[in-house]
């Protein structure tokens, strides 16, 4: 039974929930962008003036936080890094369980989840002019998937951070001695 014209207007603006339209359209227009032009995504590459990423691949152990969250769920990590990519870098309004985490759920069903993690880095890659290809994109997330999903999260975090990366830290400088005069 249908409601009323006008019910829903009197029930005031609904709240966005972390399943969202929006997510859902804009994964189903990439994926048919992959899929009407195959060759060229495949054959992609980035351009020559790309920065290396910030964040090692082999550096997913640091958090602890994240790569214990990403071993165990790592649709939450891939979900959160989509996040923080398409709506704010500081979380707000984030919910562990939303579109992309259950994209992530779904395709790891037909065992196609590198698919969309691919498709992620490829993303990362694009906004933040980062080195890579697409067979890259593919063989981490087919070979270091959990790794590749940490990394991808520190740098997106980071970057979105106000594209700055926090210096390391430097040793202060040596002993020095007034000049005689």
């Amino acid at each position: 039974m249908s409601a009323p014209n006008g019910a829903h207007a009197a029930a005031g603006p609904q709240k966005p929930g972390p399943l969202t339209d929006r997510d859902a359209d804009e994964w189903k227009a990439r994926v048919n962008d992959v899929l009407a032009r195959p060759s060229e995504h495949l054959n992609s590459k980035s351009p020559e003036s790309s920065q290396p990423w910030i964040n090692s691949l082999w550096g997913c152990f640091m958090p602890i936080d994240t790569c214990l969250i990403t071993c165990c769920v790592p649709c939450v990590t891939f979900g959160k890094t989509h996040h923080r990519m398409r709506n704010n870098g500081n979380l707000n309004e984030f919910s562990p369980v939303n579109t992309s985490c259950l994209l992530l759920c779904g395709s790891a069903v037909v065992c196609l989840s590198v698919v969309p993690v691919a498709m992620q880095r490829a993303d990362i890659r694009a906004k933040y002019n980062l080195e890579g290809n697409c067979i890259s994109d593919l063989l981490l997330a087919c070979c270091c998937g959990l790794c590749n999903m940490v990394q991808q999260d520190k740098e997106v975090a980071d970057r979105e951070k106000g594209g700055a990366v926090e210096e390391q830290y430097q040793a202060p400088g040596g002993m020095t001695y007034p000049v005689k005069q």
